[in-house]
């Protein structure tokens, strides 16, 4: 029958906990573990996928040399002792050489999925001078933080809505039954929905395709993308032009917020954006309306022109409606581990420097993802000519992908720590592979903080690790070590010893030292006790303003950066012409770029095709299924076209993450996933304030081929 051993999914922000059925160093079975406190028992594909990880034959298991150039690339197995001095040698020769800020570094998406890579990896990303840093939080949430910064005084001081008791629930550019909610920690979105619905609430959605939460929910308005921003301060026009709302005493710039939002009418965002005037006002009338009411979005508005003034919006509303710190509006997580409260992850800042070639701000350390190729390629003082990639493909998953993806092929080197040989680290030099989620402790230090609920639950390993595998944590600290031994600047002695010592603890003995600085009375022998995990209880009210991170302890309404963007936004012509608009979608069987290569996964109906509203199909004479060239600014790609009147006319859909081949070297895959990489077309010329790539919005043309 097999042994019965708890797990969880991290492969996304859900992290719900898995029952697994295990024969020898096999898993057998997978299903929700019913008993979690915060996914209760529910499992999405991918879930039920991560044993394919496990599994994978083409997982890598052991360090790799890249041999020869181009077509005639190959791999060579190598010992660890000689792949991490391979590393700490090019590094340091590099950084001796060109100084710090030749050397560029990338972390994606899955190390905030990691354990390892939250305690170790911030301490070895660290270690190098560089400013040359980038993430996929520059094409995810980086809008989201920055405000966040802004307005509360730390980047993951975020609000989550308080879904399980609202009342009335806009969502704006999110699909969270697909995604299982992002910067929201939902799992069972499904079950929390029908559970409003049962208690009278009502979901509305705003989103240029009826996604599969459009399709559940009480309304669904299309939006033109890059327009949110009118439709959002529109209705704060409405909230404010009668009479100025009353805010708590620790809020300041109410004046400022409604002498900028008075020429933002309904009428004005209805010229944008295609959602008619009377229903801007019933909205903004509705959420001040309900018992208990919040507005949400994500990714949809984040990745778009305009995701700082969204997101600001998105906070004002939930101020001026009543409904911050409230029961059933946008709340504050108190979880065991306060990654917010003890320092684990800092502040944040903002244009404390900038990129060398187009001087793009820095945000929280980072420079826009956008600016890392024509770093590569220009030439001068503190151009990249080393890259460090963990857990990233940015080459599919960045904007302009095919012109990165050349970019890499001049470095002088380049080391990945990843598991799979992809569209990125196929240039690396040295591929260094840690070990996968059931053969290693996890403890969220991210994910529980932006849960729906106070929960805290610690996951021994499933499997120990072979004796010639290495955990990320254990990678990153020989990297750390051993680059630093051999440059000529050395730490003060002091520093040095700490840094070791850091490196030198386990994450689960860091997360049982954390969770005795909390006053959680949650302990790590109580989790081991609890698989499960241990329910803190919902989100709680009145945590304001005693949390907030702000020094002065108070919430800016007006930051200068926000103001000044408003001010830009105003001058910004009604839309015109006939141009497509290009957005991205998710569906539940993927995981970003990766795990394509899951038969369970990519089975059934492709996926793959851009989607196009028939009215424009037929407006070109396209026919349904054909073949077709989408062509952006910067790229083109061909690819099957479906129709679909999901999509507002007008607008076209490309899913995130699909890759190919290029220059006839085929990615390690056991199955050729059909489809293009919607980053192809995407311009690092479209930015957000913050630096966040507009992936949303892209105009494009489509022709049959």
């Amino acid at each position: 029958m097999g042994e019965k051993r708890i797990g969880v999914c991290n492969l996304c922000e859900a992290i719900c906990g898995l029952e697994l059925t295990v024969e020898g160093r096999e898993v057998v079975a997978v299903r929700g573990n019913s008993a979690d406190p915060l996914s209760r028992g529910h499992i999405c594909p991918k879930g039920v996928a991560i044993a394919d990880v496990y599994a994978d034959p083409d997982r890598l298991r052991r360090p790799v040399r890249r041999t020869g150039e181009g077509p005639d690339a190959g791999w060579q197995e190598i010992g660890w002792d000689e792949a991490f001095d391979l590393v700490a040698d090019n590094l340091a020769r590099i950084i001796e050489e060109h100084g710090d800020d030749a050397l560029g570094v990338y972390l994606g998406n899955p190390n905030a999925h990691s354990l390892g890579s939250m305690t170790h990896g911030t301490a070895m990303f660290k270690s190098f001078r560089t400013r040359n840093r980038y993430s996929a939080t520059s094409v995810d949430q980086l809008p989201h933080q920055l405000v966040a910064h802004l307005m509360f005084g730390h980047q993951l001081f975020l609000p989550i809505p308080d879904i399980d008791r609202t009342s009335w629930f806009l969502v704006i550019g999110a699909n969270p039954m697909a995604s299982n909610g992002s910067l929201m920690t939902v799992p069972d979105f499904p079950q929390r929905v029908r559970d409003l619905h049962a208690r009278g609430g009502r979901m509305v959605v705003l989103d240029p395709r009826r996604t599969e939460t459009a399709k559940v929910a009480d309304e669904h308005h299309f939006v033109r993308p890059g327009t949110d921003a009118w439709v959002l301060l529109a209705m704060l026009h409405e909230l404010t032009a009668h009479a100025t709302p009353a805010v708590t005493s620790y809020v300041d710039g109410l004046g400022t917020v409604v002498d900028l939002v008075a020429e933002f009418t309904p009428e004005r965002a209805e010229a944008m954006s295609g959602l008619p005037a009377a229903e801007v006002r019933r909205l903004a009338a509705e959420l001040v309306a309900a018992d208990a009411g919040v507005v949400y979005s994500r990714i949809g508005v984040s990745a778009g022109p305009w995701g700082t003034v969204c997101q600001w919006a998105v906070n004002c509303l939930n101020i001026l409606s009543g409904n911050l710190d409230r029961v059933g509006g946008a709340m504050f997580t108190t979880p065991a581990i306060d990654a917010v409260g003890t320092g684990l992850i800092g502040r944040g800042h903002f244009d404390a420097w900038r990129s060398r070639v187009r001087g793009l701000p820095e945000t929280a350390g980072e420079l826009p993802v956008a600016a890392l190729r024509e770093e590569i390629e220009t030439p001068g003082e503190g151009q990249v000519r080393a890259m460090l990639t963990v857990a990233g493909n940015p080459v599919l998953s960045t904007p302009d992908g095919a012109r990165l993806d050349a970019a890499l092929r001049g470095l002088d080197f380049m080391a990945a720590v990843d598991i799979y040989v992809n569209e990125t680290t196929r240039h690396a030099d040295v591929i260094l592979p840690p070990t996968t989620a059931l053969e290693r402790d996890h403890y969220d230090l991210v994910f529980h903080l932006l849960a729906v609920r106070n929960t805290a639950r610690f996951t021994p390993a499933v499997f120990e690790k072979d004796a010639d595998q290495r955990h990320d944590w254990q990678i990153f600290r020989e990297i750390t070590v051993r680059t630093a031994a051999r440059l000529r600047r050395k730490a003060p002695l002091k520093k040095r010893l700490v840094q070791r010592a850091r490196l030198t603890a386990s994450p689960t003995f860091l997360v049982g030292q954390l969770l005795r600085r909390g006053d959680s009375g949650v302990t790590l022998a109580k989790l081991r006790a609890r698989p499960a995990g241990i329910d803190l209880g919902p989100l709680r009210p009145g945590q304001l303003p005693a949390r907030l991170p702000s020094k002065r302890k108070r919430v800016d309404l007006a930051p200068a950066l926000v103001v000044e963007d408003v001010a830009r936004l105003a001058a910004v012509p009604a839309p015109a012409g006939d141009e497509l608009l290009l957005i991205g979608r998710r569906h539940k069987q993927d995981c970003n770029s990766w795990m394509h290569n899951s038969e369970r996964l990519t089975r059934g109906r492709p996926r793959h095709q851009l989607l196009m509203n028939p009215a424009d199909l037929a407006d070109r004479s396209i026919a349904d299924g054909t073949r077709v060239r989408v062509t952006s600014r910067v790229g083109s790609v061909e690819v099957e076209v479906a129709a679909s009147d999901d999509l507002m006319p007008g607008v076209v859909s490309l899913p995130h993450g699909y890759g190919h081949a290029r220059d006839g070297v085929l990615m390690s895959r056991s199955r050729d996933v059909a489809g293009v990489s919607v980053n192809d077309l995407t311009d690092p010329e479209l930015l957000d304030v913050s630096g966040n790539a507009a992936l949303n919005g892209v105009p494009v043309s489509v022709s049959a081929c």
